[in-house]
């Protein structure tokens, strides 16, 4: 198969599978401090596999371009027991955390006052 021929999301596809279960690169991906170092550490990878794919392809295509906006966002409130979402953002400075009690009782308030 010669990726010359695959459309943008196929040759992303095949990178993505590649990268399942790749322990190497997807620690790298976690820890990389913002979407800036993804992308280089994508570009290398799309590289390594000749699919000649470009920053511009990762910015347009999912999942990797939500992979992106994600590690470049800070989510403004993380639900459970205060661990950031999949571990990946260590360097946040965002710690508005709600427990899982504390949402019940938030829901059983809010459900007070809506009057379900």
């Amino acid at each position: 198969m010669d990726p010359k021929n695959l459309s943008v999301n196929e040759k992303v596809k095949l990178l993505v599978d590649a990268l399942d279960g790749d322990q190497e690169a997807n620690d790298a991906l976690s820890n990389s401090k913002d979407g800036e170092a993804m992308l280089a550490i994508l570009l290398n990878n799309s590289s390594k596999m000749g699919l000649e794919l470009t920053k511009d392809d990762f910015l347009k295509t999912p999942p990797i371009r939500d992979w992106i906006w994600w590690k470049n966002k800070d989510a403004p409130l993380t639900l459970g027991e205060g661990i950031l979402r999949y571990q990946q953002d260590n360097e946040s400075t965002n710690r508005r955390f709600i427990g899982m009690g504390a949402l019940i009782i938030l829901l059983f308030i809010v459900g007070m006052v809506a009057g379900f």
